[in-house]
């Protein structure tokens, strides 16, 4: 059941309180950012004040699970699960506001994941992707892969955010309104400004969004997110547990590590969203990772000799560029650019297997033939483009630039990065209405070993690990960075290197050298 606006019309204060799962404009206060310090890793003993010798626990009262194996795996396209992998979903109650400002609760969503070599006694791994996409869905993505080292050695535990994945929908957004923010504007009226189309799209969605969550708008940040994790701490019923945050999720990590870091036994930041950045040089940082995993892609691409001849990258460009000029058909160049940049960012863990799998469908495009194509642009539009997702990222938004300066960069940016350039200014216009809250507060006082890792060729964050890094340091902890050679978000989900990395870390806290490789 969706939570629709008429619904929320209709319902009492306690019915709206129940968010029941199923499986800005203004100055800006930010924080001064961080400048990094030399990572402490290779195996180094923290000092000690460092909680090394904390151990997470196993549950001692569990969530009622109920095997969600066979169904996840269908609605997320991806196929018959591998031997012995079984999905677990429940939920579990949680306040609205911890702070009790708003009084309520609803049911967040949460996803295990297990082998049968998965000892019973073994404490889980919380994971958080916060909004860039379902959490259970990046779990769902992992699980499915070659690489076992992660699940063999204990349960994976997801929890969605708020409004994403199996947490019940935020039905917001009139359908005619989302279809044209997901167009970028870049099709019919106003077609000729989609900058000035987009942020008009933004204060639409804006009005209504805010107007139908009432009084509940301001529960929807990190710091909230953190809080609906420790609210799983205490479902528990244990005293620490182990967190993973990929990409906006590390936002959600680092927000927990600020408020419950006594309650964190170990913390991994894989390809963590950058801190104490301007929305332009986080824009930017991201759409300098897509370009890098589309090369990575065509070059694998090539070498297996694929449908898009012998230079791959030049022939998605050229078709780029037909999308620019509404050359192909109902396919916009924002669809485009959606197809390319969830493919490339999916977090299953085949990928580099499923290459023919886009090359086929661009090849096709290319030749009149757009029905591939577009099952996949909705597919990826499905898995990233809800309500939810709209209203967390707006939620957690930097000031967006002037109208001006988009412009600018759209301009700029189409020939700097032809294939993603243009659509990542226009895109910084999406949550251009919505108020800018203020950061949430980085942790001040974190003495204990953290895991990081990076990607070489990253389409959710590009290269943004080094202003987190730098705020670890501020705050004390001693950190190592891995970098992943390959293409893809997250690391882990790709590579069996820093699955073995993360689970000697996860078993003894001793952190690798600084600085280390895993190979593509």
């Amino acid at each position: 059941m969706r939570l629709t606006r008429a619904a929320a019309t209709a319902a009492t204060l306690s019915m709206l309180a129940a968010i029941v799962a199923g499986c800005g404009v203004g100055p800006s206060d930010r924080p001064a950012v961080a400048v990094e310090r030399p990572g402490s890793g290779g195996a180094v003993q923290p000092g000690p004040d460092a909680p090394t010798n904390a151990k997470a626990e196993k549950p001692k009262t569990d969530l009622a699970w109920r095997d969600c194996t066979t169904t996840t795996l269908n609605s997320l396209d991806l196929g018959a699960p591998p031997a012995g992998l079984v999905l677990e979903c429940a939920d579990f109650a949680t306040p609205i506001d911890a702070a009790g400002s708003v009084i309520g609760t609803f049911h967040a969503a949460a996803m295990r994941a297990r082998l049968p070599q998965t000892p019973v006694d073994a404490p889980p791994l919380v994971l958080t992707s916060g909004a860039d996409r379902s959490s259970g869905s990046t779990l769902a993505g992992l699980a499915i892969g070659r690489n076992t080292a992660l699940l063999a050695a204990q349960p994976v535990v997801a929890v969605d955010r708020r409004g994403i994945g199996a947490s019940q929908p935020i039905d917001c957004i009139p359908a005619q309104l989302r279809a044209v923010m997901s167009d970028l504007g870049q099709t019919g009226v106003g077609s000729n400004d989609p900058v000035a189309a987009v942020a008009k799209y933004s204060q639409d969605a804006t009005i209504a969004c805010r107007d139908f969550l009432q009084p509940y708008e301001g529960t929807f940040d990190a710091t909230h997110a953190a809080d609906d994790l420790e609210q799983l701490r205490k479902q528990w019923q244990v005293d620490k547990i182990n967190l993973l945050g990929s990409g906006n999720g590390g936002k959600v990590a680092l927000s927990y590590a600020r408020r419950y870091g006594d309650h964190l036994a170990r913390l991994v930041l894989d390809a963590p969203q950058p801190v104490a950045s301007d929305a332009v040089t986080v824009a930017e940082a991201q759409v300098t990772g897509a370009e890098a995993a589309l090369t990575a892609f065509a070059q694998r691409c090539k070498a297996i000799n694929c449908a898009l001849g012998a230079d791959p990258r030049a022939t998605v460009t050229s078709l780029m560029g037909k999308a620019t000029a509404n050359q192909l058909g109902d396919i916009s160049a924002a669809d485009l650019s959606t197809a390319l940049t969830g493919f490339l960012s999916s977090p299953r863990a085949d990928q580099a297997d499923r290459v023919p799998v886009l090359a086929d469908a661009l090849a096709a495009a290319d030749r009149g033939d757009r029905g591939p194509l577009s099952a996949i642009v909705t597919r990826e539009t499905a898995a990233i483009n809800s309500d939810g997702e709209f209203v967390n990222r707006c939620t957690d938004s930097l000031q967006a630039p002037p109208q001006e300066r988009a412009r600018e960069l759209a301009t700029t940016w189409a020939t700097k990065y032809p294939v993603f350039g243009r659509d990542a200014a226009i895109r910084l216009m999406l949550c251009s209405a919505w108020p800018v809250s203020t950061a949430p507060p980085l942790p001040s006082d974190l003495k204990m070993p953290v895991l990081v890792f990076a990607g070489a060729a990253d389409p959710v964050v590009g290269g943004a690990a080094a202003s987190v890094t730098g705020a670890l340091g501020v705050a004390g902890a001693t950190h190592a960075t891995m970098t992943w050679q390959g293409w893809g978000h997250p690391v882990a989900a790709h590579s069996g290197c820093a699955q073995q990395v993360l689970t000697t870390y996860l078993a003894d806290a001793k952190l690798p050298s600084d600085g280390g490789a895993c190979p593509a």
